[in-house]
């Protein structure tokens, strides 16, 4: 009886080996990802601290008017610490926060993180909708224009859809959001002006929202379409005559879905921002009222877990998207390990 070897490896223990690398690979990605997670959570943390902090005026006098008597401006300081060097106040904030303790609304006295968890779920309704839309528009949009325009095929096709691509991607939220609130809720009565209730009250608030990326992504999406479809094994799979559906569904489609991935984490932080716009154009509750509020009141402490809140779970969600395009396509972990 002989032990068959491979590179010096019994063959039964091949698989094995494999599977353990494979472990080993993943752990390190894990462990690299969490760490990274970390750093940036602890960066935009700082960054938010002191950018709240270098705003000018005193919280105290916002809160209590310009008519405020200086013992009363003093009581405040004290109360929030702010008579306190800068990281005496940075250190008394985590040590907040490591409690849960993100400070009160000087007006309503209503906790920050009460105000949060009110806020937190009609926004991510909008966005999470709004990122649907996203990919299930933009995707087949733009496979379909790098079908229709692969080898220099359609230039006035592509001529077309490269301007309105540029133009609708470069048009504001907000005007987005006035015109679709002013067609279909004023002039053709569809759907609700306002209000944050319904499904029926979410649909023009999400367009608004993904109307933008939807044309920013078609357009990534049509370029790496061209890119896949300009590949040997593409040409080889025409060649063999493999039915249309087979090509694009088998080798084009994985390719584009990894590509749009990779940047739908920048896409949802970007729909998180248009959210907060949108919100106050339909008069939807959500953290973007609540923002608009907290700055026009200048309740600094709203503002700051607002920001700290929608910074920190865009930071995860790039993070989650990282991990499932890792998933999708091994080639990335073995590159970002």
């Amino acid at each position: 009886m002989s032990a068959t070897v491979e590179a010096g490896v019994p063959r039964r223990d091949v698989g094995s080996l494999g599977s353990r690398v494979a472990a080993n690979v993943w752990i390190r990605f894990i462990v690299r990802r969490l760490l990274g997670l970390v750093v940036g959570l602890a960066a935009l943390l700082c960054v938010v601290f002191f950018l709240i902090h270098l705003v000018p005026g005193n919280p105290a006098i916002n809160a209590l008017g310009l008519n405020s008597t200086p013992s009363a401006v003093a009581r405040i300081d004290r109360q929030i610490g702010y008579n306190k060097p800068i990281f005496d106040q940075l250190g008394t904030y985590l040590d907040h926060l490591v409690h849960g303790n993100l400070g009160s609304s000087f007006i309503t006295n209503q906790p920050v993180t009460q105000i949060l968890s009110q806020g937190l779920n009609p926004s991510l309704q909008l966005a999470g909708l709004a990122l649907l839309l996203v990919m299930a528009v933009s995707i087949p949009l733009g496979l379909l224009a790098g079908a229709l325009t692969q080898e220099g095929r359609h230039r006035r096709l592509e001529f077309a859809f490269t301007t309105i691509t540029s133009i609708g991607g470069a048009i504001p939220d907000f005007l987005t959001a006035t015109v679709l609130a002013f067609l279909f809720a004023v002039e053709f009565r569809l759907f609700p002006a306002a209000g944050s209730g319904s499904f029926a009250q979410l649909v023009l608030p999400a367009l608004a929202v993904a109307a933008g990326p939807i044309w920013i992504l078609a357009r990534l999406v049509r370029l790496e379409t061209l890119n896949v479809l300009a590949q040997d094994y593409i040409r080889t799979a025409h060649s063999q005559r493999l039915p249309w559906f087979t090509v694009y569904g088998r080798h084009v489609l994985p390719n584009v879905l990894t590509a749009a991935l990779t940047i739908s984490g920048l896409l949802f932080a970007n729909l998180i921002g248009g959210a907060v716009i949108v919100e106050n154009v339909f008069n939807r509750q959500g953290l973007g009222t609540e923002l608009v509020n907290a700055v026009l009141n200048k309740e600094l402490v709203v503002v700051e877990g607002i920001a700290l809140l929608l910074g920190a779970f865009i930071l995860v969600v790039i993070v989650l998207v990282d991990v499932l395009l890792s998933i999708i396509d091994p080639r990335s972990l073995a590159r970002g390990s």
